[in-house]
């Protein structure tokens, strides 16, 4: 099940991307909700989607190292 949480919140930040507020709304739910080494793969792949859509970039710090 864990994993399945995974996916869908990246799923959901793949589509609300467009929208900053949306994109940390639910960036700080999925903070939340998934597991501790679940938030540590979110800030890898954060890092990398942010690269591509850099209108993302105030997000990246939301995710603590």
């Amino acid at each position: 099940m864990a994993r399945e949480m995974y996916s869908y919140t990246l799923t959901i930040l793949e589509k609300v991307s467009f929208d900053l507020d949306l994109f940390v709304n639910e960036l700080n739910k999925a903070t939340k909700r998934l597991l501790p080494h679940e938030v540590s793969e979110l800030q890898l792949w954060l890092n990398k989607f942010v690269f591509m859509n850099p209108h993302l970039e105030p997000a990246r710090t939301l995710i603590k190292s």
